[in-house]
């Protein structure tokens, strides 16, 4: 593959160009108003001659989820009838938070890594997969022959389920790839990621003059309650290990409580959402019934108090599917040649949208630019960055397993 090697590092300065763009235009997620970052991508795109494919998703079918706008983009090149493989990464982002020490949204180089809010989750692959695709056609140009179709899917809406991003275009049928390709990092290839379950819970108490305590009803004592039933659960995930590598066992986040009026007065509100992530062994159902039953052992002990709870993502395990081992092997064959080691193939325990292609019955792992773990790139914490000849040589891997993969 030394002549695709070639076409990437030709163009390997563009590529980095490309991503500093991707990285200028702010996608946070929430208040997930995207559009804008998705025309820039797609001008980006357009300059390199691809056509692109805009897809604006109906604001009625945002509201439910709570986006402003997204506009998903497909670029297709059919090289000849075969296969078609998906690459998919997505272009929305947390929000930066504070602690940086360089401009966030500058796409800044320093010693060989661009600091910027999404260069390593996920802008990187968009740079990664269109110069990728890019080298095979240049090489097509050439004289080499490659069977089948590839397909960018820049999406914009993982931040928030995927069900807007990934999951619209394949259920308005806008694509049906027969593999697909996700966002993901250089030294390993993922195969299963966990689950994840978020839920709501809304304590309704009664207000009171903080004098007076007992005039009224403690949501926030009676939220306190439901937490500590649930934190309960934490050394019975302990004892649970997942058989599939690289993960571990379930966790139960509580990340945002808020509530009360003021300091002098009994809460008469409390909401808290809980984040309980999944290992693919475990039934989503069950997991439910456990946690609601927890929840409701802690309200028993306040009867004065009235309790919603609103499921607001159910994120499914990625589980391999049969054709999975094509992609393995075609990865780890050029990541062998390219990184001089094989990366290890296994799970994570995070989720991500290739569960919805999964879901569609389309083979998929997770490949792309990037450092060994999430900790090591500062993703979603201040000064998330990316070394740079990770880029080009996540490009040259892509781009080498896709002329394994069109070869037949």
């Amino acid at each position: 593959m030394s002549d695709l090697d070639a076409l990437v590092d030709a163009r390997f300065e563009e590529s980095v160009a490309f991503l500093r763009e991707m990285v200028r235009v702010p996608s946070d997620t929430p208040p997930g108003d995207n559009a804008a970052h998705a025309q820039a991508a797609a001008r980006e795109l357009e300059a390199m001659g691809y056509t692109v494919e805009r897809h604006p998703v109906p604001a009625e079918t945002l509201a439910g989820h709570g986006l402003k706008s997204v506009t998903n983009l497909i670029v297709r090149h059919r090289f000849g009838p075969g296969p078609t493989i998906a690459l998919n990464a997505h272009g929305d982002v947390v929000p930066p938070g504070a602690g940086w020490t360089l401009p966030p949204y500058e796409g800044a180089v320093r010693d060989g890594r661009m600091y910027g809010r999404g260069v390593a989750v996920s802008k990187s692959d968009f740079a990664t997969y269109a110069f990728a695709l890019d080298a095979l056609k240049r090489a097509a140009a050439a004289g080499a022959r490659f069977h089948g179709a590839v397909e960018l899917h820049f999406t914009y809406d993982e931040e928030m389920g995927g069900e807007c991003g990934p999951a619209w275009l394949l259920a308005q049928g806008l694509s049906r790839p027969d593999y697909a390709i996700g966002a993901g990092f250089s030294y390993s290839v993922t195969t299963a990621h966990n689950g994840a379950l978020h839920l709501e819970v809304v304590v309704h108490g009664e207000a009171a003059h903080a004098a007076m305590p007992q005039s009224g009803v403690d949501a926030l004592a009676a939220a306190v309650d439901m937490m500590t039933e649930l934190f309960g659960l934490r050394p019975g995930y302990a004892r649970v290990h997942s058989k599939v590598p690289g993960i571990d066992g379930p966790t139960i986040n509580i990340g945002l409580v808020e509530g009360g009026i003021n300091t002098n007065v009994v809460p008469d509100r409390v909401r808290f959402t809980l984040d309980r992530r999944m290992i693919p062994e475990e039934e989503p159902g069950a997991v439910e019934s456990e946690l609601r039953a927890a929840i409701e052992r802690g309200r028993a002990r306040h009867p004065k108090v009235r309790v919603e709870i609103r499921r607001l993502l159910l994120a499914r395990a990625l589980l391999p599917l049969a054709g999975q081992e094509k992609l393995v092997d075609a990865i780890q064959r050029e990541a062998s040649r390219v990184f001089g080691a094989t990366p290890p193939a296994g799970g994570v325990p995070l989720y991500t949208d290739a569960r919805h292609y999964a879901a569609a019955g389309v083979p998929i792992v997770l490949y792309g630019a990037g450092p060994r773990t999430i900790l090591e790139a500062n993703a979603k914490r201040p000064d998330e960055n990316l070394v740079l000849e990770d880029l080009r040589r996540a490009t040259k891997v892509v781009a080498g397993a896709l002329a394994i993969l069109l070869a037949a």
